[in-house]
């Protein structure tokens, strides 16, 4: 994930007089600091248009702005300004085409995963009824891309989290995607021979500069001890267990820890290990598949 800091501050939203029109009122939150592209969303989100209609606030910036609509967007425009991510403020976020619900019991999925989702069809794209197994899946992200793209796949999710679970499960309901969810610590308690084993796990360093940006999401969906790969450690020291013979294990990881990431993966006899750049070039995930059959793909 790439994370960076939402600037704080310290006007006073509520103090701004009422706008007139749907340009003055983006004009007044703009003034307070928030990102054009955020003002937008809240603004459409506080007159209960979809989000995607961005073009209908040129074409009606005319407009008169309902009281109640400055209301609300007042309310959110503070939120916002304090730090709190745009998803949870609208309930929620698109992802690899699917429009998921999150609120703060779940991490804000990132673009940046996307790079997991693709690099695990690609693997998967020549097998019939694959197995697949996302660990600490969230909101459900992973896990609902993956068997939305393939539904002839087995895909099951395991989160530690039951508040998190929760969220996943209804967004399966909502779009209709059989993923099977399960409460389980990792690998604990996981089948054996899965082909594809994915997890965007924790990986940011306790101490890292960019926590306090981050402090209105789940810690525990992102710190993972003093270097932040405790729990990617434990995940490559146990896969291979859960893996059928030439299963691939799929990592997210930090910017700077793939060489860290391939070291673990090649020390506990992972072969054909190698990372994937996400869109800005960075090595985003890096995996590796059991040592029998490999090289195959």
């Amino acid at each position: 994930m790439t994370h960076g800091a939402t600037p704080h501050h310290t006007a006073d939203v509520g103090a701004v007089q009422a706008p007139a029109t749907v340009a003055q009122a983006l004009r007044a939150v703009a003034a307070l600091g928030l990102d054009r592209l955020d003002a937008q969303l809240l603004l459409l989100h506080a007159l209960g248009r979809p989000v995607h209609e961005r073009a209908w606030l040129l074409a009606h910036d005319a407009d008169a702005l309902p009281v109640d609509a400055w209301t609300t967007l007042s309310q959110l425009s503070a939120r916002r300004v304090a730090g709190e991510p745009v998803a949870y403020l609208l309930g929620e976020k698109e992802f690899h085409g699917l429009a998921l619900q999150v609120d703060a019991r779940v991490l804000v999925p990132r673009p940046d995963t996307e790079t997991l989702v693709d690099w695990a069809l690609d693997l998967l794209h020549a097998q019939v009824g694959p197995h697949v197994l996302d660990l600490g899946t969230g909101s459900g992200a992973i896990a609902l891309a993956l068997q939305q793209a393939r539904p002839d796949a087995q895909i099951d999710a395991v989160d530690a989290s039951a508040e998190a679970l929760a969220v996943a499960r209804q967004n399966g309901r909502r779009l209709g995607l059989p993923v099977q969810f399960a409460h389980a610590d990792w690998l604990e308690g996981a089948a054996a021979g899965y082909d594809l084993i994915v997890s965007n796990p924790p990986y940011i360093a306790a101490g890292d500069s960019h926590l306090p940006a981050l402090v209105h999401e789940p810690a525990s969906a992102l710190v993972s001890g003093a270097d932040g790969l405790d729990d990617i450690r434990r995940i490559v020291h146990d896969a291979p267990r859960h893996l059928a013979a030439g299963g691939w294990l799929l990592l997210e990881h930090g910017h700077d820890q793939a060489d860290a990431v391939r070291t673990l993966l090649a020390a506990h006899g992972f072969a054909d290990v190698q990372s994937r750049d996400d869109l800005a070039g960075i090595a985003r995930c890096s995996g590796g598949r059991t040592m029998a059959l490999a090289g195959r793909l």
